[in-house]
């Protein structure tokens, strides 16, 4: 088990370090949450000590203390019209290149960075990619706390099984102060359906199915790494 921890692990890291090398001097860099990320996240704080000269948006309160402890330089997202490059993970995702994000809790923020993207770099391992979207993976779906009860009907309606996102015993609560239910549809033969489905519901601020937001996905595998763009490109 060890060995196969390690071998993950080994492929996030090249993955992120393949994605890090599209940065360029000047640019605004969207930082993406969780473990992957965090890979890449690493790097270019190290490229930032050799001098690469670069401004960053952080996707959570997580990713910000990390980039501050690696002095990578920060900006508000209402500073700028757009951002250059941002590099993610994904806990899903399929040959169409839709994914499921927000195991990490950050998918309102990293939503908004993505949609304010103009070259979105997904970075997974080689685990990630799946036939149908919901195998390993529930979807996220943050809401309101005023509007719990009605959403959770509203789900159960489209035939979803909501569950309340719990940590350490109390719900858990997102940086703007939702909640999170994450949703089993099961497998999802039309997530472009349900994502509009879920896009109607009132009090749901954000739901984890990442639509026409992605230009390349880059996939460590063993002791390389693939990379996977999209069709339009």
């Amino acid at each position: 088990m060890e060995k196969v921890l390690a071998a993950i692990e080994k492929e996030k890291q090249l993955a992120a370090s393949a994605a890090v090398a599209y940065i360029q001097d000047g640019q605004v860099i969207g930082l993406g949450t969780g473990s992957t990320a965090n890979y890449a996240i690493r790097e270019i704080g190290r490229l930032v000590q050799q001098g690469l000269q670069i401004r960053a948006i952080a996707t959570s309160r997580k990713t910000q203390v990390l980039a501050e402890s690696l002095h990578i330089p920060l900006i508000d997202s209402n500073g700028v019209d757009y951002i250059d490059l941002t590099i993610d993970g994904a806990d899903e995702f399929n040959e169409d290149m839709v994914l499921i994000k927000g195991g990490g809790g950050a998918l309102l923020r990293e939503k908004i960075v993505a949609s304010m993207t103009k070259k979105q770099i997904i970075i997974a391992d080689s685990g990630k990619k799946v036939e149908q979207l919901g195998l390993n993976f529930k979807v996220p779906i943050e809401i309101i706390p005023f509007a719990g009860n009605y959403v959770i009907n509203r789900l159960k309606e489209m035939g979803g099984i909501p569950s309340i996102r719990q940590l350490a015993g109390k719900t858990f609560v997102t940086d703007q102060g939702n909640w999170i239910l994450d949703t089993d549809f099961g497998h999802i033969k039309d997530p472009r359906s349900l994502s509009q489905h879920l896009d109607e519901v009132v009090g749901l601020v954000c739901h984890g199915l990442f639509i026409d937001l992605t230009s390349q996905i880059i996939q460590g595998i063993d002791n390389s790494t693939q990379t996977i763009f999209r069709r339009s490109n």
